[in-house]
């Protein structure tokens, strides 16, 4: 684990170091792998990594510097605008750069303070080292690297969670002395180098009637893909589910030569290859592949054979070659970025856990709502009810969750009104890894932990972006080395905002699929697919692919490096993978124990020979 893997093999990170000669090795410990490089006023380094030049823009108003990273279309000219703002407080800077459209970092020096701000949510994640001088990236792997923090077992257990670690747990690096910066929240290296965070960002009021909603969220998504197209003679796009096709539709109306994939399954009541199929008769100027259902790789291929440099596990490791598929193509044609609608699921369809404050304000919507909800998923009116009235902390919560790791989970028609779906450890896990995860879980219920949201509905929303976009963040660092952005627009800040702003009983309901996102796409998306009500379904992947890639499953039961940690008992890991598992029931619950597993293998990987391309400009637009 202290080989600097991540470091040599990772195409794209970034360190920013304080403005002190103290930082001086961890400026050369950087800049001995790093392509690329910028300054404090004072000289010291600033920001040290991998970066394409068309992904960084750079202003300048006396010794404040502004750096924006990632998909967007800042100038040079706001840059330095916003930095003129920084001088002045944060506030002002916050108001600069409100309006800027795209998925980006924002990495100021002035004053010898660095502040560095990721995303709402953790598709763009901030990490600092801990300690009397403090580094910050945007990947915990170059920072264990940098300074040779000893990686952390219990954190390993804590991922092998059947649902995943619940917040503020969730994605938490696996080295001693690396801590993940809260989606939200500003980093601030002080001149000393010590780090602080700050929150910057909170839901907006959920007060917008269903209709203004959608205007807001239509002018905010067609920004959001149109910064992305911008000057760009080709980009690829999925071409599946409902928010897939409001974005590859958005893209085709700005102009862009749009290249859209559709992956065809084998369930014969999956329809997306039908409804991509109406939407690109209606434009066509899309040029679109639909690729077989043989053709597309089944869960678990690969499982053994993966290479991938990824700074957690990754639950996407069992489907890893699936999603790439695509991602493979778009770079064979040329694509240097590949739109995605990732995020639409939990931002759009929402989660009925708004019942509970929707019951305070709107009793009698609230009553009927729960009928429907009940009728839709077949809920116990009791269940409901019950979990309704709980009024119970999220501080509580984890607690029970920590009390009941080897519980039964809960049943598949359990209500989903409570904080979260309680996690469970697996039948395979040992009582030590049992008993770091409970560790880990108590502590945090002991530091009083916050929900990610004032309540059930909006922390379920805001948890369940985080997860997702961790996947999509996954996604982008196995494509990086294809030289292919993936890009995933609902995650944007502005989106996000304009979605979060509408009444919770007027965008989530039992009656209507996704109604923000039908009424958003008036004259986007074309009629004739604009209101599809249905979602394809992959289970028969999931289990056909654990009968066909079984010995795959089994190769990484031999010599478990898990069990090496003395956290899964191999014997009963093996006769898991050995024995026929329901997709919804049972064969989800390895998922996470594999992607601990592929991880751990993944990082005893030889490092590759180093190879220093010359630095590339900076962007000025």
């Amino acid at each position: 684990m202290d080989q600097p893997l991540s470091l040599q093999a990772a195409p794209a990170w970034f360190v920013a170091l304080p403005d002190t000669e103290a930082a001086s090795a961890l400026a050369a410990g950087a800049l001995a792998h790093a392509h690329g490089s910028l300054r404090h006023a004072s000289g010291r380094p600033w920001l040290v990594g991998r970066w394409a030049s068309e992904a960084i823009t750079v202003g300048e108003h006396g010794g404040t510097r502004v750096a924006v990273l990632g998909e967007h279309a800042v100038t040079a000219r706001e840059a330095a605008r916003a930095a003129a703002a920084a001088v002045s407080s944060h506030s002002a800077l916050d108001r600069a750069t409100a309006h800027w459209a795209g998925s980006f970092h924002l990495v100021v020096s002035g004053g010898g303070q660095v502040r560095l701000r990721g995303g709402v949510v953790d598709i763009r994640r901030v990490f600092h080292t801990e300690g009397p001088v403090s580094a910050a990236a945007d990947r915990a792997d170059v920072l264990a690297e940098l300074t040779g923090a000893p990686f952390d077992e219990r954190h390993i257990a804590l991922e092998m969670l059947t649902l995943g670690a619940p917040h503020p747990l969730s994605g938490a690096p696996l080295w001693r002395g690396v801590r993940a910066v809260p989606g939200g929240h500003d980093l601030t290296l002080d001149p000393g180098g010590r780090a602080r965070t700050t929150r910057w960002w909170s839901p907006p009021d959920p007060v917008l009637p269903l209709a203004e909603g959608a205007t807001l969220l239509r002018q905010a998504l067609t920004d959001a893909v149109e910064v992305r197209t911008r000057g760009r003679d080709l980009v690829t796009s999925d071409l599946g589910g409902l928010d897939s096709t409001a974005v590859c539709c958005a893209a085709a109306r700005t102009g862009a030569k749009v290249v859209a994939y559709t992956a065809a399954i084998h369930d014969e009541a999956g329809d997306d290859v039908y409804w991509a199929r109406r939407t690109v008769a209606a434009l066509p100027s899309i040029e679109h592949h639909v690729v077989p259902a043989q053709d597309v790789a089944m869960t678990f291929d690969g499982i053994d054979a993966l290479e991938d440099v990824l700074d957690t596990p990754s639950v996407l490791a069992v489907d890893r070659n699936r999603r790439m598929g695509i991602v493979e193509m778009a770079a064979a044609r040329g694509s240097g970025l590949h739109l995605t609608g990732l995020g639409g699921d939990e931002l759009l369809a929402g989660t009925p856990a708004h019942l509970h404050a929707v019951a305070l304000t709107h009793p009698f919507v609230a009553l009927r709502a729960v009928r429907g909800y009940a009728a839709k998923y077949q809920w116990s009116r009791r269940g409901v009810l019950r979990q309704l009235a709980d009024r119970r902390s999220y501080r509580s919560w984890l607690d029970r969750v920590a009390r009941e790791l080897t519980e039964p989970p809960a049943p598949v028609d359990a209500p989903l009104l409570d904080w979260a779906v309680p996690p469970r450890m697996p039948p395979w896990a040992t009582p030590d890894a049992v008993a770091a995860a409970r560790e880990l879980l108590r502590a945090a219920a002991r530091a009083a932990a916050e929900p990610r949201g004032w309540d059930h509905g909006r922390h379920r929303e805001l948890v369940a972006m985080d997860s997702v976009s961790q996947w999509a963040r996954h996604i982008g660092q196995m494509a990086a080395p294809m030289g292919i952005t993936i890009s995933a627009p609902y995650y944007d800040t502005r989106v996000l905002e304009a979605c979060l702003a509408v009444r919770p009983q007027e965008r989530t309901t039992p009656w209507r699929y996704k109604p923000l996102i039908v009424e958003a796409t008036r004259g986007v998306v074309p009629e004739a697919s604009r209101t599809r009500g249905t979602k394809a379904n992959a289970t028969f992947e999931e289990e056909v692919g654990l009968r066909r890639h079984r010995r795959a499953l089994l190769a990484l039961c031999e010599d478990s490096r898990l069990a090496r940690l003395g956290l899964a008992d191999e014997r009963v890991l093996r006769e898991w993978c050995h024995r026929a598992l329901a997709a919804e029931t049972e064969s989800f619950l390895l998922h996470p124990t594999i992607a601990c597993e592929v991880w751990l293998r993944s990082r005893e990987m030889a490092p590759p020979r180093p190879s220093l391309p010359p630095f590339p400009s900076v962007r000025e637009r």
